[in-house]
């Protein structure tokens, strides 16, 4: 975008806004057509001629005052349909215009709405906005005695080709005018000389013939008011903040992201470090899954990475401390999963317990093996669990519940829930349990937890469930303690090396083996399960790009912010060093800035600082606190 005003010390410009598309995300015949013919047979016709006209008018190929006048003919409208329109108007408010209610509350006197619209429909935004019913210039409709639509005033300008810019250019605004429009009929004011700076907003649909005659693109009004120095003066606009998504995540988190304005792609698969380093080139937000390794390579290579959210559970295949060092903040979803992997491990044991995968088997073939022999009840027995986090505490209850004695081992001090006992060592469990399962995490430490000298102490006839993480588990020891009959059973959902998609094969030692079942990671890939890692996920990436906030980040300080309000939000992320905040202050005191707010958080590494200043500020300050020593990362907010 180049657009911009000659200089930061020009006059606050007069901001003409349309309607339709712009301010709001629906044209409003459109609309009306919908509803009036929601029970026509002619339906489908009508509607589609209706938006042929409309698309005609908006890119300049039809007169607008005959294309307006040929969708009243064929709409038949009444005052109850356009009375019905505008109740439910104001929750069709465009989402950028929506987020910056804070910028028309502020600037409501240097605002104008002009649109080929109808009055009776755009008063409730207006009013919504604050902007003042003498600032809107619309279409006033005429009615017959019986309420129906009969035509516009067309002594109106805007009821005509060319109307918006007769309309303006009778206001004699005394000063440089901005326009904000999505139609052919906006760029001919701009043709027409009445305002200085044409905006083709895109946020709801893209006219190339009017992208083609602006002065720039704005894909949302935050693109604008950046532009223009206006409302978040140097905040990045949303809409060109780049956030991928990697391995299929699930569309609530699209679509939350989406809505805050952010410009989101998607990809199916993992991506493998040479091909994410290659993507990764622009992007401000990285989401993955379990398979994509966020290394410090590709750290190294993303210009503009601000965060990686992890959409599970684990963070082993982010290299936090090199994001950290970065200023990179990671997030991920440690609970949101939890009771779809605790299920997955009831229902594997019961099934493991009662032979049904090989008799299964067996009737496939044909064969009927009728045998209580080796088939046990959970009840009475002991489960052993080891990591005794989020997962494995759940699960203590519900195999409780379902009459098993538990015990657990963590390395961690944990509370035992219920009757669970804990034991102060691996071995001492591995001796005692009937079923032993594995929740640890994915640190490095925890690579081949179970060898062969574990499964060695394990009892004899016992059953192995791992659903936390491959390198957890020696795959070939755990093979050779099956065909011995060490191990009963065996139930594995994690393997140290996984295909990055559903179309790659997949090998390993345990594929053949009697009483083992292996399912292909899938312990939190429940609908219920994705949908809230989507959800969780989504909320901290936006809590960290909107309001700083770094609550449940797994590498930087946690910090709980409110939104802000009244002022500029200053972030600076820097090494935990000495000197670092008395530096920031004195930037800000020599600037003259009032701090209204501050929040200092540090860990071993790192330390954040969050100040909250007031609105007017030189540019020259932002390079000021970019350039204190120690720091890694800065931005503002609004």
């Amino acid at each position: 975008m180049n657009a911009s005003p000659s200089s930061a010390s020009a006059a606050a410009p007069f901001v003409v806004l349309d309607f339709d598309s712009t301010l709001v995300k629906v044209e409003t015949l459109d609309a009306l057509a919908d509803m009036v013919l929601s029970e026509s047979v002619e339906a489908d016709a009508i509607r589609t001629r209706v938006a042929r006209l409309t698309d005609q008018a908006m890119a300049g190929d039809i007169d607008f005052g005959e294309a307006l006048k040929r969708r009243l003919e064929l709409l038949q409208l009444t005052r109850t349909h356009v009375e019905a329109l505008a109740d439910r108007i104001l929750g069709e408010l465009t989402p950028s215009v929506r987020r910056n209610g804070r910028f028309f509350a502020e600037n409501a006197d240097r605002i104008i709405i002009v649109s080929g619209g109808f009055r009776e429909v755009i008063a409730p935004v207006a009013a919504e906005l604050g902007v003042a019913p003498e600032r809107v210039l619309a279409n006033d409709l005429i009615y017959d005695d019986e309420g129906r639509v009969t035509g516009v005033d067309e002594a109106n300008p805007l009821s005509r080709e060319g109307g918006k810019a007769e309309a303006l250019k009778a206001l004699n605004l005394p000063g440089p005018v901005i326009l904000i429009g999505d139609g052919w009929n906006d760029a001919v004011m701009k043709q027409a000389g009445v305002v200085d700076r044409f905006y083709a907003f895109t946020e709801v649909v893209r006219r190339e013939p009017v992208v083609a005659a602006a002065d720039a693109e704005a894909r949302s009004l935050d693109e604008v008011l950046h532009a223009e120095g206006l409302s978040g003066r140097w905040s990045f606009p949303r809409s060109r903040m780049k956030i991928l998504l990697l391995e299929n995540i699930h569309p609530l988190a699209v679509q939350r992201l989406r809505e805050e304005g952010y410009s989101v792609e998607t990809l199916k698969g993992a991506l493998d470090e040479d091909a994410l380093i290659e993507r990764i080139r622009g992007v401000h937000v990285l989401g993955v899954r379990s398979k994509t390794n966020v290394s410090a390579r590709v750290l190294e290579a993303a210009d503009k990475l601000m965060a990686v959210a992890a959409f599970c559970i684990g963070t082993n295949q982010i290299d936090l401390e090199a994001a950290a060092d970065r200023g990179v903040a990671a997030f991920n979803a440690p609970y949101s999963n939890t009771r779809s992997v605790v299920e997955l491990a009831i229902g594997l044991t019961v099934t493991l317990m009662r032979d049904v995968v090989d008799k299964s088997a067996a009737m496939h073939r044909g064969a009927w093996n009728k045998s209580a022999t080796g088939s046990r009840e959970l009840r009475g027995k002991t489960l052993g669990i080891v990591g005794y986090g989020a997962i494995g505490s759940q699960l203590s209850v519900l195999a409780e519940a379902l009459g098993m004695r538990v015990v657990f081992y963590d390395v961690v001090e944990r509370l035992a829930l219920g009757n669970a006992r804990r034991l102060r060592s691996l071995d001492a469990l591995l001796a005692e349990a009937d079923v032993v399962s594995l929740h640890v995490d994915g640190r490095q430490s925890n690579t081949n937890l179970m060898g062969p000298q574990q499964f060695a102490r394990m009892k004899p006839g016992a059953l192995l469930l791992n659903l936390s993480r491959g390198h957890v588990v020696d795959i070939g020891a755990l093979a050779q303690a099956l065909g011995s009959g060490r191990v009963a059973g065996a139930a594995v959902d994690v393997f140290p090396e996984e295909p990055r998609t559903n179309d790659d094969p997949f090998d390993s030692p345990l594929m053949g083996l009697k009483n083992v079942i292996l399912t292909p990671h899938i312990g939190g890939s429940t609908e219920e399960a994705q949908e809230a890692i989507a959800d969780f996920a989504a909320e901290r990436v936006l809590g960290y790009l909107n309001r700083g906030d770094t609550t449940f980040s797994v590498n930087l300080p946690n910090v709980q912010l409110a939104d802000v309000t009244g002022g500029h939000r200053l972030l600076h992320i820097h090494r935990n060093q000495a000197g670092v905040l008395a530096a920031i202050n004195r930037v800000l005191a020599d600037a003259g800035l009032n701090i209204l707010a501050q929040h200092l958080k540090t860990d071993e590494h790192t330390g954040y600082v969050i100040a909250d200043v007031d609105r007017d500020y030189d540019r020259a300050l932002l390079a000021d606190l970019k350039a204190i020593p120690g720091t890694l990362r800065f931005r503002i907010l609004h």
